[in-house]
């Protein structure tokens, strides 16, 4: 499977408020509110045009909106950034933050973008201990409609087993129609 990003030239598409049909705001911050504390410091990967980051922002103390794409973030200031929202560009690969340095993580329509073992190594690496991680995607066992190809995409299955190579404990998956939630926590 190859490992690609969504194209700086369509950003407004991922303006498009249907896109809670697949993914809330409550699904996100449930779990960041069940683990962190209202100051804490939570990474959005894959973070595109800050459509999901603004939604999770008001609930954290700092939201790290991390994207691959420079135009992505470019986007995101044209929209208007929250105060509390820290751009930051850099590949799943190769965070700039500490060890241990993130008490939470989401990640929404992307995880099938950066899935291999080095990139969900180095998630794993800058998260705090018990801290979680939020997987929403697109599932390969939907019709297609929307997203990705189906063959770029994962399951909930495959989604799961990647995380538990990577060393991460899953607190809840769910396979829906077009998309999987996953929650997941550092083991460290």
């Amino acid at each position: 499977m190859g490992f690609h990003t969504f194209p700086v030239d369509r950003a407004p598409a991922l303006e498009d408020e249907t896109r809670f049909r697949y993914v809330s705001r409550e699904e996100l911050v449930g779990p960041l509110e069940a683990g962190v504390d209202a100051d804490a410091a939570v990474a959005d990967l894959g973070s595109g045009t800050g459509f999901y980051t603004d939604e999770v922002a008001p609930f954290v103390g700092t939201l790290y909106a991390v994207d691959v794409q420079p135009g992505m973030h470019d986007y995101y200031r044209s929209k208007g950034v929250p105060a509390n929202v820290r751009l930051v560009t850099a590949a799943i690969g190769d965070l700039p933050f500490d060890h241990g340095q993130l008490d939470g993580a989401v990640t929404t329509m992307t995880f099938h973008e950066f899935a291999a073992p080095d990139a969900l190594a180095e998630v794993r690496r800058v998260l705090g201990p018990e801290s979680p991680l939020v997987v929403a995607d697109w599932t390969a066992n939907g019709r297609g409609e929307r997203g990705p190809p189906l063959d770029e995409r994962f399951d909930c299955p495959d989604a799961v087993d990647r995380l538990e190579t990577a060393g991460f404990v899953v607190d809840h998956a769910a396979e829906r129609p077009e998309t999987y939630l996953v929650v997941a926590r550092s083991d460290q």
